[in-house]
């Protein structure tokens, strides 16, 4: 059974009659699925169906072919895996919450079961299905290990005010989860079109190529996580902000698609290699800087835009508005990583390229582009375009969470203050050169 603290009523005091649907969105995989889990439970405890189904956005803020061809094939094998336990699962292609409305109403359904996401644009989506739908609408928390809702209902400052709330829960909810349990034979038929398929009836961006060496699915995922729990979390702390040492987990493309759970994540980190100083360094980053970007797109309405910052940092911003920029690029400069700054060209042609740039260039990444514009507004916009194209792990909290941090101070204090940044943390190349060997990460880029 999965704890009540995972779950939230989202359509108080209607009355259930009718089949469940699990309506898939952030969480896509069949494995350690807390909303999947709690689907099933609820379709047992009522003598009642359970279907699973995934509405396809034809667009979707900027998605590629990159990211559709990425999410497709993880879901084939979900769908496939689904089918083995005789649950039925579903695409059905268009306007999410116009789809559900179809499927719904076709199928008797009584209960919605759907995934916990803080982006405003799948909200809206639940919203319009809930005032569209007279169902009953449960959200479940897959995605955190300490469930969102539960762990804070404001906008944490930042982590130093979030974490002491997490660890006083962790030791509860960094738990096994049940196996799902299969449903009697004939209980309906799986349609699941061919990924390929899919793709060719899709109206997205073609442009962006996907990449060949990161492979999808929840299989995949499990594999990634024990190459990193045998060959890199030894030396994790010592050398992950070394792009050149490459001893990241990448696992954020597996999170961002739910193809993996955090839960599991942190269970085989502690079951595996234990606590030290690199699994703890790891953990932080897994657990408490995620949720925090979590918690900070959801209680922030303003989460993409240069009103969610600091106030602070606005009044900063706004002090050095009239600074004289040194360069200012256009999107197009940025995107061909045409700047001056070989180190910040390569960075972006790691992301071009590659679909993932590395951590801690992400944060010298967007900080530059905050220099490089006229404005923090178009700093924001410019790097969230960037980052929402061509990552693997684009549109995510994490992503507009780092933005906002590298941009915009959030979750970071007043700095020594500096043209144009003002008191916004400042990052330079001589600040790279003496962390590592930045001719070699460029050299590196430019022969892939």
């Amino acid at each position: 059974m999965i704890r009540e603290e995972r779950t939230f009523d989202l359509a108080p005091g209607r009355k259930t009659e009718g089949d469940v649907v699990y309506w898939m969105s952030r969480e896509q995989r069949m494995g350690d699925n807390p909303g999947l889990l709690f689907a099933r439970h609820l379709a047992a405890k009522m003598d009642c169906g359970l279907s699973v189904v995934f509405t396809l956005a034809d667009s979707f803020q900027g998605a590629t072919l990159r990211h559709y061809d990425f999410m497709l094939r993880g879901i084939q094998e979900v769908a496939l895996s689904l089918q083995k336990l005789n649950i039925p699962f579903f695409i059905v292609q268009g306007n999410p919450p116009e789809k559900l409305l179809e499927f719904a109403e076709a199928n008797k359904t009584g209960t919605v079961v759907v995934d916990f996401d803080p982006l405003r644009i799948k909200r809206d989506w639940i919203s319009e299905a809930i005032r569209k739908l007279p169902c009953k609408f449960i959200e479940v928390d897959g995605h955190n290990i300490v469930p969102a809702r539960f762990v804070s209902d404001k906008c944490e400052f930042a982590a130093y005010t979030l974490r002491p709330k997490i660890n006083r829960l962790l030791g509860d909810f960094i738990e096994e989860f049940p196996k799902l349990e299969p449903m009697p034979a004939g209980s309906g038929i799986s349609f699941a079109s061919n990924p390929a398929d899919l793709l060719n009836a899709l109206k997205t961006d073609r442009r962006v190529a996907p990449v060949d060496w990161i492979l999808p699915g929840e299989k995949e995922a499990l594999k990634v996580l024990n190459a990193f729990i045998k060959e890199r979390l030894p030396g994790y702390k010592e050398h992950r902000n070394d792009p050149n040492k490459e001893m990241v987990s990448d696992l954020s493309p597996y999170l961002h698609f739910g193809q993996i759970s955090s839960q599991r994540i942190a269970s085989e980190v502690l079951k595996r290699h234990g606590r030290d100083k690199n699994s703890e360094a790891f953990l932080e980053e897994l657990i408490v800087r995620k949720e925090l970007s979590d918690n900070f797109c959801h209680y922030n309405p303003d989460y993409d835009k240069v009103n969610g910052f600091h106030d602070w940092a606005k009044k900063t911003h706004k002090e050095h508005a009239s600074d004289e920029r040194e360069y200012n690029y256009t999107t197009a400069e940025f995107e061909e990583g045409r700047t001056r700054d070989p180190l910040w060209n390569a960075a972006q042609m790691q992301m071009v390229k590659r679909g993932k740039m590395h951590g801690y260039m992400r944060m010298y990444w967007a900080k530059k582009i905050l220099e490089w514009t006229e404005t923090p507004a178009e700093a924001m916009e410019t790097a969230i375009y960037l980052n929402d194209r061509y990552e693997l792990d684009g549109r995510d909290p994490n992503g507009y969470t780092g933005i906002a941090w590298s941009i915009g101070g959030v979750h970071d204090r007043a700095w020594t203050e500096r043209p144009v940044f003002g008191k916004i943390r400042y990052m330079n190349f001589n600040g790279c050169k003496r962390k590592f060997d930045v001719d070699a990460y460029i050299s590196s880029i430019e022969r892939r």
